[in-house]
Formats: C-alpha cells, sequence, structure tokens
C-alpha cells in the first residue's frame, strides 16, 4: 500500500513538471505591428553621395503598405509590407526604389506610434541610408 501511494505521487509530480515544461518552452505572443500611416519625409544619403528629400504618404492595411512616393526625379506609387516593427516599401516607378528600415516610436496600447523609420535604401546605382520623420498622420 505503502509503495503504491508513493508511486502515485511521485507519477503527479512528474505529471506536473512536465506540464510546466511545456508551458516554458510557448513562444511568445508576436507583437503589434507598428503604426505608419501618415506622411513621412525621408532624408537620404544618397548612393552617388549626394543628399536628398524623398517623400512617402503612406496607407496601412494590417501588414500591408500603399501610398505614394515623390523624390527629386521621379514620383509614383508604392507597395510595402510592416512586419512589427520592420518595414519594406518599394516604389512603383521607372527607376524603382526599395526602403528597408526599423520604424520607432512611442507605444500606444501596445502598438508603435511610429514617427522614425531609418534604415538604407538601395536604387541601380547601389546603397543609400536614410533618417525619415512622419510629418503628418
Amino acid at each position: 500500500m505503502k509503495n503504491l501511494s508513493y508511486r502515485s505521487i511521485c507519477f503527479c509530480l512528474l505529471m506536473i513538471f512536465h506540464q510546466a515544461a511545456a508551458w516554458a518552452q510557448q513562444p511568445p505572443p508576436p507583437a503589434a505591428t507598428a503604426n505608419v500611416t501618415g506622411k513621412w519625409t525621408l532624408y537620404c544619403n544618397d548612393p552617388n553621395g549626394t543628399t536628398s528629400s524623398k517623400y512617402l504618404d503612406l496607407q496601412q492595411e494590417g501588414t500591408n503598405i500603399k501610398g505614394h512616393f515623390k523624390g527629386p526625379n521621379q514620383s509614383g506609387g508604392v507597395e510595402g509590407t510592416i512586419n512589427e516593427q520592420h518595414l519594406v516599401v518599394r516604389t512603383k516607378t521607372r527607376n524603382v526604389l526599395v526602403f528597408r528600415g526599423r520604424v520607432d516610436g512611442p507605444r500606444v496600447d501596445g502598438v508603435v506610434q511610429g514617427n522614425a523609420f531609418n534604415g538604407t535604401f538601395h536604387d541601380r546605382g547601389g546603397t543609400g541610408s536614410f533618417q525619415g520623420l512622419r510629418t503628418q498622420q
């Protein structure tokens, strides 16, 4: 009888530790996607060594981005995606530009209200860098 009780207690403890280990292995919940809707000014260090300002007007639906681009030499639509705080935007212009970077800003209810977008961009001339600021929501 004593042996059966000891085995039952050991079995229960084993099940508790097994369940605790399973809970510990659960991945963290995904972070909310940053809000990037609005007008952005990008201050760019262009691949050719010059500087320029470029403008994005973005609309966001979930993780999909669309909108308009205006640069010194061309303008057109944009499309892209956002994954948490990582934004990728591709222009629909004659010379395609691809902007990749991180959106930062204050959190409201767990959602980053992006007011800064910094990273790199690529065009047919090479890679440049930019610092972007949201000028209007």
